[in-house]
């Protein structure tokens, strides 16, 4: 299985859209950051291209287990995915 690249926090400036942005929007950029098609993904996660299109489309909740399964194959934690909108004030 492929590995995803590495991101550091460096490699990117602060940006905020000044939107809400839902647990789907996440594993869409997720995706996208590693050049994964839905297809792709669902090679590598298991989960079918038309339930990973309709979690990123918002027409279809995660779930506890598909969330860890995403999670697993983008190198993250679960709440990277679960809480996209969390603020920090770490730098």
């Amino acid at each position: 299985m492929d590995k995803p690249p590495k991101f550091n926090q460096s490699d990117y400036s602060k940006f905020d859209l000044g939107v809400d942005r839902t647990p789907g929007d996440s594993v869409r950029i997720l995706r996208e950051l590693c050049e994964w098609s839905q297809k792709e993904l669902e090679a590598k996660t298991g989960i079918p291209q038309t339930t990973i299109s309709a979690i990123e489309n918002n027409r279809q909740n995660l779930g506890v287990e598909r969330t860890k399964v995403l999670a697993k194959v983008f190198n993250v934690h679960p709440a990277v995915i679960l809480f996209p909108n969390w603020k920090t004030d770490a730098a």
